[in-house]
């Protein structure tokens, strides 16, 4: 049978592109795991191989198969908000090695597709109300703590067209945006700063029946992307036969406002006898962590179907917090 193989499957997306994959494609690929962590035993409850693999060590690839691969599902990197202080070094070796490693893998073992996990902060300079297509140009900053690792996925994006017109490489890439799911890590950073992400915020003070503050325009819009979502994208693009590249904003396309936000997060996980109040404050300012994208040639090239509202997203966080099911991948190994 032949295999996909997910890098990066240690990561929040990649443990759950990983779960719904094997659903998916149940009886048609082999499904293997593959990070930098040394062990992770929940893929072996779930029935598939993990193999420890940090993409930006050449040597690391002798590891992986070498026959019968079919696609390589690459959500491997070094990002941002789990980088405390910076350092180019970290990003040049996951990003700009890394890709090269995974390409070179791909070549010498014919791999057919690789699918890349790229970044929304090469458009971030747009304005908020700004339609996002796939083949807009980009336009980002070369300032803050975003612009070093924005530069680094845009030369993998070089390297990649290379590697397809060189070698024929087919090639899938993946413009995402905020992709929501369930991690018992509630913490990100932001310009070096270790702080709670606010939905889970949210989430927190909707269970205990606090206020919920709506900072801004409470008709304010944003995309909010499940996760399952993303990986249906993924699997359309690997079991699509006729396309030889494709370049997708990863987005459910549910343009959700702040207000239902709210109202989602109350109806799901506060008590109904004594639900939170939602507070506007009109002057505080407001984020800056929407975007809004089109999504119409994923529909039309792989027939994507994006499932997940803010409520059923919302639901499955729910669920997946009692399940708590990559609680293993979360914490130091």
């Amino acid at each position: 049978m032949k295999k996909i193989i997910v890098l990066g499957a240690t990561g929040n997306i990649g443990s759950y592109f990983t779960k719904y994959a094997i659903d998916y494609f149940k009886g048609k690929f082999e499904i293997v795991a593959s990070g930098r962590r040394k062990k992770a035993d929940v893929f072996k409850q779930m029935g598939v191989d993990y193999i420890s693999v940090d993409i930006s060590k050449k040597e690391e690839f002798e590891k992986l198969p070498t026959k019968d691969v079919y696609a390589i599902v690459d959500v491997a990197s070094q990002v941002p908000i789990y980088t405390e202080k910076f350092d180019g070094q970290l990003y040049l070796d996951s990003v700009v090695q890394g890709t090269y490693n995974v390409l070179e893998y791909c070549r010498k073992t014919k791999v057919e597709k690789l699918l890349y996990a790229h970044t929304c902060f090469d458009i971030w300079e747009y304005p908020r109300d700004k339609m996002i297509t796939p083949d807009i140009a980009q336009n980002y900053s070369y300032t803050g703590d975003h612009a070093f690792y924005v530069i680094c996925k845009n030369t993998a994006l070089e390297l990649m067209e290379h590697y397809h017109q060189q070698y024929g490489l087919k090639k899938f890439i993946f413009r995402m945006p905020s992709i929501y799911s369930y991690s018992p890590n509630q913490y990100f950073t932001f310009e070096g700063v270790r702080q709670i992400r606010p939905i889970y915020k949210l989430i927190n003070n909707a269970i205990n029946s606090k206020p919920l503050e709506i900072w801004g325009n409470p008709d304010y819009k944003k995309d909010m992307t499940h996760v399952y979502d993303l990986s249906q994208m993924y699997c359309k693009a690997i079991e699509n036969q006729t396309l030889e590249k494709g370049f997708y904003n990863g987005s459910s396309g549910f343009q959700v406002s702040l207000m239902e936000q709210m109202q989602a997060i109350i109806k799901v996980f506060s008590p109904p006898d004594n639900p939170s109040e939602i507070v506007v404050l009109r002057d505080k300012p407001k984020g800056e962590g929407g975007i809004v994208m089109d999504i119409q040639n994923a529909k039309d090239e792989l027939g994507y179907e994006p499932k997940y509202d803010i409520v059923k997203l919302f639901e499955d966080f729910k669920e997946e917090m009692k399940v708590n099911r990559f609680l293993e991948l979360r914490g130091k190994e």
